[in-house]
């Protein structure tokens, strides 16, 4: 347990200076004028003149060496402090933790909505292979799967909200409002996690140790809770950790379609108005918050199989 959560410690040190480093490089990179993108955001597009983005210049340093600005965000860094947006003026850390908070309630929905669907029905897959719900769940699993999520967003926003007008279409403020991002997230997560749960399945009910279990006399729901749901929870976690960079990525594409105001749809505004300590700011929050659920994903196996506990 000890090394683990050294481990991860590194990992998050590493994590900090690689997005940190990656992403300095890559907005300067980018075609065009930062100034003149800065002070668009600040002034709109129609007040920008060639003076605007000189005064901009000036006052950000922007003309400064690369290198400076890059080691002058690093020091900041030590003393968790990411900076002032350059277009706002508000600290990075202020608009970041507002944001990760609305991000948090998202994803923790997908989460739970993707446990509900996906494990329990692909364990009632597995327990009956090749049987026309395993074969429909696999057909639909994949259709889901195969669907980029803006596409399925799209879907269920002409469906849900402009023909049937059961729920908005965008933004926040109400329950109501998370409806469909959150289900738009979570049928990709349980899409997955049904088929990690199917196999883990149809792996423990073939295994020795399950068969010995009705050796002893336990007949159904009593051998699969005491021989099978926990070998076959051990699988669907560790998944899970893969599972989150699915939810990461699906976080900026979800947020920024249904107008949600999170990590992710932020980060789309910062990067359009080159706003290079909030690109920096909302890219090292999501990496380290994705070093944090891993973790956490570790001290579940830790719990649930006794096996690790013993190595």
């Amino acid at each position: 347990m000890t090394r683990l959560l050294a481990f991860r410690l590194l990992q998050a040190g590493l994590v900090a200076l690689l997005v940190g480093g990656l992403t300095f490089l890559f907005m300067n990179l980018l075609p065009g004028d930062a100034a003149y993108r800065i002070a668009a955001g600040r002034y709109g597009y129609d007040l920008v003149d060639t003076a605007a983005a000189e005064a901009v210049r000036a006052e950000l340093n922007l003309d400064q060496p690369l290198l400076w600005r890059f080691f002058a965000w690093i020091g900041d860094l030590l003393t968790l402090d990411l900076g002032h947006s350059l277009v706002s003026g508000k600290p990075v850390m202020d608009v970041v933790a507002h944001e990760l908070g609305s991000s948090i309630r998202l994803a923790i929905g997908a989460v739970c909505l993707s446990l509900l669907l996906g494990p329990p029905l692909g364990v009632v897959a597995g327990l009956r292979p090749g049987s026309l719900l395993d074969r429909g769940l696999l057909l639909l699993t994949t259709a889901i799967r195969a669907l980029p999520q803006f596409v399925l967003g799209v879907i269920f926003v002409l469906l849900f909200a402009i023909s049937w007008q059961l729920f908005p279409a965008a933004g926040h403020g109400t329950f109501w409002h998370s409806v469909l991002p959150t289900l738009t997230l979570a049928l990709g997560l349980a899409a997955v996690s049904s088929r990690v749960a199917r196999d883990a399945t149809v792996e423990v009910a073939a295994s020795a140790y399950y068969s010995f279990g009705r050796l002893k006399g336990l007949r159904g729901a009593g051998v699969f809770l005491r021989h099978g749901l926990r070998n076959i929870g051990v699988p669907v976690v560790t998944y899970l950790g893969v599972q989150l960079v699915y939810l990461i990525e699906g976080v900026v594409v979800v947020e920024t379609l249904f107008a949600w105001p999170g990590i992710g749809h932020g980060l789309v505004h910062a990067i359009v108005q080159r706003d290079v300590p909030m690109v920096q700011g909302t890219a090292l929050a999501m990496g380290l918050l994705f070093v944090i659920l891993n973790t956490l994903v570790d001290l579940a196996n830790h719990l649930i199989d006794p096996r690790g506990r013993n190595a």
